[in-house]
């Protein structure tokens, strides 16, 4: 893979957060990482990350916070979404799927609709 393949894919998985930005704190968007934090900080005073796109040398790694505190958001993914991830909350990709991608918009939307019932957005 080259990293103009994984430039493409980058752009893919970036354009799935975009959208939501205007909801969120874009904590980075360079070539290489895209990330958003709530505005709703803990009692610490720090921001609650959503999620980020990364990309790194073996992949690009799309980053979806609300899974990892609300696993049960898992329970409906296909095994193809599955093959991809990597720890409780990180899809690693190295080209684009077009069906993947759209259930992983889906996934995402389902997180910020939790993120928005706890009112962290």
């Amino acid at each position: 893979m080259s990293q103009s393949d994984f430039k493409a894919v980058f752009v893919h998985l970036k354009a799935i957060l975009v959208p939501f930005a205007s909801r969120f704190t874009v904590t980075a968007d360079t070539d290489e990482l895209y990330s958003l934090d709530t505005k709703h900080l803990f009692k610490n005073g720090k921001p609650i990350f959503f999620g980020a796109v990364r990309r790194g040398k073996a992949y690009v790694s799309f980053h979806l916070m609300p899974v990892y505190g609300q696993p049960d958001l898992l329970d409906g993914i296909t095994p193809g979404l599955k093959k991809h991830m990597q720890g409780k909350a990180c899809f690693n990709f190295r080209a684009i799927d077009e069906h993947l991608f759209k259930e992983l918009a889906k996934l995402t939307k389902a997180g910020i609709d939790r993120y928005k019932a706890a009112k962290y957005v």
